[in-house]
């Protein structure tokens, strides 16, 4: 049986899961910004997903094959993103090599696929998340894609990005977590202070992460000095994020509320991703283990 939403965001040890997440995010955009400006923000994300999805063969089209004419329609239709940005997002993946011309059933039609970097890191990005969920259960399913991953991502994919692009709760998860991950590398820069985290007691209406830099966050992530600041005053003035002394001095803290959106968005992920493995691998774990069970 796949874990559910509720199951991981009751298990207090899914916070180590959380923060393993972020740190990985974080490495591959370290290793690779290009390929990680794609996960810098939600709506892009989004796109990456809706066109690996009809490349290997999305659940509701007949006969699958990527596109510009087929993404555009999709990414409109799905409330991803207006037909400009969904071209544009087309453009600069070619240009960026992450997609190339393939051969396709209609001559007429110019088929695109993506490059191998571009399917290494969605494979890496697959691969991360199952190797989270196996240490919450001691299941396999990290080393069984490993094992075939063209197969496997053809397989499993598709599921993820049909489910992730219906879910309200992966896609809005809360006002604070919706203004970093819509803004331009504020996904990223969430991750960094989520990642920050030493706890995260449940009773605790603020947790300190210790003194923060916006310099360092500025040159890690490439993002303006205006555009940080001005992203920083608007989850202070929701009350999300702030310091423990005037002017940006002492600590910076986040809010329970807005760990917990980051939380809860985390879960319906991953309960998503165990959901897609399980219909292609089967069960994880033949015994439901405590790991499973709300306490």
């Amino acid at each position: 049986m796949a874990f559910t939403a509720e199951t991981l965001a009751a298990d207090d040890r899914f916070l180590a899961a959380i923060l393993h997440c972020a740190d990985q995010m974080l490495t591959i955009y370290r290793e690779s910004p290009r390929i990680a400006s794609i996960f810098a923000a939600q709506q892009r994300w989004l796109m990456a997903h809706a066109g690996f999805a009809l490349h290997y063969g999305h659940p509701d089209y007949e006969k699958s094959g990527l596109y510009s004419g087929r993404f555009i329609d999709f990414a409109v239709k799905n409330d991803i993103a207006s037909r400009n940005t969904a071209a544009a997002f087309m453009q600069e993946m070619l240009a960026y090599r992450f997609l190339r011309p393939a051969p396709g059933a209609d001559k007429r039609t110019r088929y695109l696929e993506p490059t191998e970097i571009a399917e290494q890191h969605f494979t890496r990005w697959l691969v991360t998340h199952m190797m989270i969920l196996d240490s919450l259960d001691g299941g396999k399913r990290a080393d069984r894609i490993a094992a075939d991953p063209v197969a496997m991502m053809a397989a499993i994919q598709p599921r993820i990005a049909k489910a992730i692009i219906g879910s309200q709760a992966v896609r809005s998860p809360g006002p604070t977590f919706n203004l970093f991950n819509w803004a331009n590398s504020g996904g990223l820069v969430m991750d960094y202070l989520i990642s920050r985290l030493p706890e995260f007691p449940r009773t605790a209406e603020r947790v300190a992460v210790g003194p923060l830099s916006l310099r360092e966050i500025r040159d890690q992530f490439m993002i303006s000095n205006t555009h940080l600041k001005r992203l920083l005053t608007q989850a202070s003035t929701m009350e999300s994020v702030g310091w423990t002394e005037p002017s940006r001095k002492g600590d910076f803290w986040l809010s329970r509320r807005f760990i917990l959106e980051y939380w809860n968005y985390q879960a319906a992920k991953f309960a998503i991703v165990d959901v897609a493995a399980e219909a292609v691998l089967g069960p994880a774990v033949l015994i439901e283990p405590q790991a499973r069970r709300v306490v």
